[in-house]
């Protein structure tokens, strides 16, 4: 396997992590519901399957003595970027977990949290799953169910990453970036290619209302200039009639 199919399955492993990430957000907010939890759960899944696959082939890859400096430079900075993608992944599973036990579904112990979040996280979870809709077949009792699941997830992936330090030897500051920091936000790819699709958070004023205001702003000072002149001189004709009438 080469070094594009490898950045193919880290770009879909780094696609599904952060849709997982969008996800537990909405945890415990009043967008939270049954789907959401089924959502969470398929997404990490499919997130533990991609992580399998790039641990398996930049392992064999790294491993591999008869490959050049080059392409070893650049397994070894790829190998890197899973690595940080796994710990982020750890550490939303965790924050998953602890969200989850705080706010039940099927037994509420608290209200759930208004956050300002509005929208079904349906076309993030589709994304994620690379389908167009979203089937859900989950029980009722999938929050409980699945957090005893979610434990063993965690431990699996904790005991997977210990794995990976012990297998290949790469230092992280010793592997130097191709982009200097925030290039990927200087990229002129389209916003839809390039957006997980996160539900919106609060309504924004369109541009055109941004426009307005500063013209509406304008004329307001201009009226008040006005009526400010207009005052003055009504206090100058009442001040000259007071004069001439004593």
């Amino acid at each position: 396997m080469g070094k594009d199919e490898c950045k193919t399955m880290l770009d879909a492993l780094n696609k599904v992590t952060a849709c997982y990430r969008h996800l537990v957000i909405a945890l415990g907010s009043t967008s939270d519901s049954q789907n959401l939890r089924e959502e969470l759960k398929r997404t990490r899944k499919k997130a533990q399957e991609l992580a399998v696959a790039n641990r398996t082939v930049l392992t064999s890859l790294l491993k591999d003595k008869s490959i050049s400096k080059d392409d070893r430079v650049e397994y070894e900075r790829l190998w890197v970027l899973f690595s940080s993608s796994m710990e982020l992944l750890e550490v939303d599973m965790k924050r998953s977990l602890e969200i989850g036990q705080d706010f039940p579904l099927k037994v509420p112990t608290r209200h759930l949290i208004q956050t300002g979040m509005t929208g079904s996280t349906t076309t993030v979870a589709a994304r994620a799953m690379s389908v167009q809709n979203m089937k859900y077949e989950a029980d009722s009792n999938i929050d409980t169910a699945d957090l005893r699941d979610l434990q063993g997830e965690i431990c699996q992936v904790s005991h997977m990453m210990e794995e990976m330090e012990t297998k290949v030897q790469v230092a992280p500051w010793a592997v130097e970036a191709k982009q200097e920091p925030g290039a990927e936000l200087k990229s002129n790819m389209s916003l839809g290619n390039s957006s997980v699709g996160v539900i919106s958070i609060c309504d924004e004023e369109p541009k055109e209302e941004d426009g307005g205001g500063g013209r509406d702003a304008g004329v307001a000072s201009i009226c008040a200039v006005l009526v400010f002149f207009v005052v003055v001189s009504v206090a100058l004709v009442l001040g000259y009639l007071v004069i001439n009438m004593s």
